[in-house]
């Protein structure tokens, strides 16, 4: 299926009104999580002056159109309120794409490559989720969509929350899949290893080649192939490789969004996969935790949920956006 290519005119897109502040943040471990305290009010804070001109000089100007690639299923007879559905980390639109062929008969699912990611515009800058949330917003302006059922996956499900918080007028309900954005410093250092993938250096690449037939021989293939395709997807999507690059230190988990979740008043569903290495479980607890209107759903997958289990989101999404599941 062909993605489709909207010019989302970013002058014409509303000021955020909420920024992600650089504020401290508690160190947490999967043994102390978080701890039961009134969150600090302004982690996410309304954008001030003093911001702005701190952001101006740390970001260049984006161009005035971004290019924006997405999916888009079903439509026809079907309820006017679309599924708007969010990648994760290395992902693109097109790893939603079994979870929207079972849904296309149903509701109208708009599958979104998210800014620096698949075929969307890349500009060079310091990405972060507060740029995420203004794309989102942008693409659904341009689109003329007032409101949303918004489901994210990983790093998706981070975007999503903040948009939640953001935006809580556009959304009827919100999905989490496994979702990032809860600040565990234990994370700090696991991603050290990829670093060299980072390099644009062509040396990185011939080295790869050199090593393949060791890793072969070593019965190690299909690890090595898993290698193989992050270093071209880290190539390919800056947002990706500027994330890995800025956030490997505990100081640098600046808009992370766990102090903030509770303010998010959609109906929301967690989905946490039991076997999942990527997002621990106690993440997930978190969101359902915090957000007042959530329940916590647990299948027994690691973190690939659109990709192996699109059946069961599927019917997650389908008794939400038909409004037969009570949150």
């Amino acid at each position: 299926m062909e993605k489709q290519i909207l010019q989302v005119d970013w002058t014409e897109i509303d000021h955020p009104r909420l920024h992600l502040a650089k504020q401290p943040a508690v160190a947490l471990s999967a043994q102390s999580a978080y701890p039961a305290q009134t969150p600090p009010p302004h982690t996410i804070a309304e954008t001030s002056a003093e911001t702005s001109a701190e952001t101006s000089t740390e970001q260049p100007l984006l161009p005035s159109s971004l290019s924006a690639a997405y999916l888009d299923l079903g439509g026809s007879g079907v309820p006017e309120t679309p599924i708007i559905l969010l990648h994760g980390f290395l992902g693109d639109s097109r790893c939603w794409l079994p979870t929207m062929q079972s849904l296309q008969d149903q509701v109208r699912c708009i599958s979104l490559d998210l800014l620096g990611f698949g075929d969307s515009a890349k500009p060079a800058l310091r990405y972060n989720i507060d740029q995420e949330v203004r794309f989102l917003r942008g693409f659904l302006q341009t689109l003329q969509i007032p409101r949303v059922h918004l489901i994210g996956h990983s790093f998706g499900g981070w975007v999503a929350a903040a948009f939640a918080i953001a935006y809580p007028e556009m959304l009827d309900h919100l999905v989490l899949v496994a979702p990032a954005g809860i600040r565990d410093d234990e994370f700090c250092g696991r991603y050290q290893h990829l670093r060299p993938l980072l390099w644009p250096n062509p040396w990185v690449d011939w080295g790869l080649r050199l090593l393949q037939p060791l890793a072969h021989g070593l019965g190690q293939a299909t690890a090595f192939s898993t290698i193989q395709w992050a270093r071209r997807e880290l190539q390919a999507q800056p947002a990706a490789r500027s994330f890995l690059l800025e956030r490997l230190r505990p100081e640098d988990a600046i808009d992370t969004v766990e102090t903030e979740i509770h303010r998010i008043q959609a109906p929301t569903l967690v989905i946490a996969g039991t076997q999942d290495k990527t997002i621990p479980l106690w993440h997930c607890q978190t969101y359902a935790d915090r957000i007042p209107q959530a329940q916590l759903q647990c299948l027994e997958a690691d973190h690939a949920l659109p990709q192996k289990h699109p059946e069961a989101i599927a019917g997650f999404i389908q008794k939400i956006s038909s409004k037969r599941i009570n949150l």
